[in-house]
């Protein structure tokens, strides 16, 4: 996997500007907040995203991936002030969970989610490399 970034840009932050990859590709659906049970236990957008982040996780590890394989990630926000304004709580929140490992990502402010309590949906890509 190598990250693009062109060198006269200015370095991107918490995300990279693309991924390049080779090997299995994995395709995680859209994550929302709730717990395995399909149960949300707040309505807090940073609780929200924590939980959301753990659930692509727990996805990855079925196909033997971790944080590190994702190459792309793209949120769906319902309030693009409250994301802005508790960045510093979202971004401790995914390294948490994540690491510090930043795929090429985007955030885009939806009207709606399908789950009427959900403040952040989450997808992904992921690759895990072919065996050497």
């Amino acid at each position: 996997m190598r990250t693009l970034n062109p060198p006269e840009w200015a370095p991107p932050k918490g995300y990279a500007n693309g991924i390049a990859a080779r090997g299995t590709l994995i395709f995680v659906a859209g994550q929302v907040g709730w717990n395995a049970a399909g149960t949300f236990e707040s309505d807090d957008l940073v609780d929200q995203t924590r939980q959301a982040l753990k659930n692509v996780v727990a996805v990855l590890r079925e196909a033997g991936a971790g944080p590190e394989h994702l190459v792309r990630m793209t949120w769906y926000l319902l309030d693009k002030n409250d994301y802005l304004a508790r960045q510093r709580a979202l971004g401790l929140a995914y390294r948490e969970i994540i690491g510090r490992h930043y795929p090429a990502m985007s955030a885009v402010q939806v009207a709606g989610l399908i789950e009427d309590r959900a403040l952040v949906e989450i997808e992904c890509t992921a690759v895990l490399p072919d065996p050497t």
